[in-house]
């Protein structure tokens, strides 16, 4: 539950330090107290070794970490990540919160880094005139790249009026309008004496700069919000100066590199073109024009008799296609087209009419036949040698069973009908005796 609790995945605490002791594997274990309360503590070599002080016992701290539980003692404790001495934590609070803030606003987004020239004219440089990094900065460039001038803007690096200093230079040397890049830093100190670089509105002002600006705040491993905010980052005002400009020893030897391969590749093609020169002079054409001037006129001959030649064949060939065509279209013709079709109608017909009388013949035919059979097999063939039929009330009298003496019955004959009575009846066996 401790574990997935996420409010205690990222705690600060502030407290003094006891107990405290550095393992011989880099590991550093302490107790952090006040008057009510205490916690034990481990911070591991990765998080402790880029410490700036040495944790003492009595010593007031804030501490950056999470809680989780140490099973083997069924206690909780605190695992410590960041740790910064009491003096300076609430800037630290500030400059994480700062730091936050503008990132989520996109101002250390890459996408706004300016590229810096890699050859300016005229720099800016935005530091203190007193200071050490004015003169590192100074003689850095003079040495790397003399042609370069520079301008030096005076401003308060620390104290409560740094930050409008560093702002209204920043602000002044963009109104210029003449400057190819910018260098805006001071010397190494202390996180309170570099806190003017820290500072919400220098931040701003940098990032609105139209002139692209390099940070060059304290020491290597001194990180400011200008330098997240800044175009290019310098570890030291001597770094920012050597990524300001190019060095003209290095130029120099650039050159002398390019003069040598340049002059080598000439040398190569006046001797490669010399050759061809005097590969042309030794040709045959150069040594007897006259014989070659006559055989290109043969050659001339020649390519003029073919050229005629392939015109005619082309020629007879075209008309032999046109001709061919001509026929294929009176062949395609309306009027030849509806007369063949028209021929082709008549010849249907004529096969039509054909194919219906043999058709109707056959279909006569056939229907005498069937008429002859179905005549012979009709029961008034039967009648007519001597046979009758005997209805009762229009049913068909098949046996004596179906009638009785007094019966009216209807006899009905190849020539009519015939109204009687039934008188009496007399069976037979099925052999016909009665």
């Amino acid at each position: 539950m401790i574990d997935n609790e996420p409010a205690l995945q990222d705690v600060w605490l502030r407290g003094e330090l006891s107990n405290v002791k550095l393992h011989n594997r880099g590991h550093l274990y302490f107790t952090v107290k006040d008057d009510k309360s205490r916690v034990q503590a481990v911070m591991f070599a990765g998080n402790n070794r880029h410490m700036k002080f040495k944790p003492e016992n009595g010593m007031k701290v804030l501490i950056r970490g999470e809680i989780s539980v140490f099973e083997p003692y069924g206690q909780y404790q605190l695992y410590a990540k960041e740790m910064q001495p009491d003096g300076i934590g609430n800037l630290y609070l500030a400059y994480e919160e700062l730091k936050r803030k503008l990132e989520f606003e996109g101002l250390f987004s890459e996408d706004l880094k300016q590229p810096i020239p890699r050859y300016p004219t005229e720099i800016g440089v935005i530091t203190s005139p007193t200071g050490a990094a004015i003169r590192d900065i100074f003689t850095t460039i003079k040495r790397r790249y003399p042609a370069a001038r520079i301008t030096v803007f005076p401003v308060l690096v620390q104290g409560n009026s740094a930050k409008s200093s560093i702002v209204q230079a920043i602000e002044m040397a963009n109104a210029m309008n003449m400057l190819d890049v910018l260098i805006v830093g001071r010397g190494g100190g202390s996180i309170e004496e570099l806190w003017a670089f820290n500072e919400e509105d220098v931040a701003r002002s940098i990032a609105r700069s139209h002139v692209p600006v390099i940070s060059a705040v304290g020491h290597e491993t001194d990180f400011t919000i200008a330098d997240f905010v800044a175009d290019l980052r310098a570890p030291t005002p001597t770094g920012a100066a050597e990524l300001a400009v190019p060095s003209v020893v290095e130029l120099k030897e650039r050159l002398n590199q390019r003069v040598h391969r340049l002059m080598r590749a000439m040398r190569e093609k006046h001797l490669s073109e010399r050759e061809r020169l005097s590969n042309l002079q030794k040709s045959y054409a150069f040594r007897y024009p006259d014989q070659l001037l006559r055989q290109k006129e043969q050659e001339l001959d020649l390519q003029v008799e073919r050229l005629q030649k392939t015109m005619k064949r082309l020629l007879v060939y075209t008309e032999e296609r046109v001709d061919r065509n001509h026929k294929q279209l009176l062949k395609q013709h309306p009027n030849r087209l509806l007369k063949d079709s028209t021929q082709e109608l008549n010849e249907l017909k004529g096969s039509l009419q054909k194919e219906m009388q043999r058709v109707l013949h056959g279909k006569q035919r056939d229907f005498s036949l069937f008429a002859g059979k179905l005549n012979a097999l009709s029961p008034l063939k039967v009648m007519e040698r001597g046979y009758s039929l005997a209805y009762k009330e229009d049913e068909l009298i098949k046996s004596v069973k179906q009638v009785q003496p007094g019966d009216v019955l209807k006899v009905e004959m190849t020539d009519g009908k015939i109204d009687c009575h039934v008188w009496g009846l007399e069976e037979s066996d099925s052999n016909g005796e009665k």
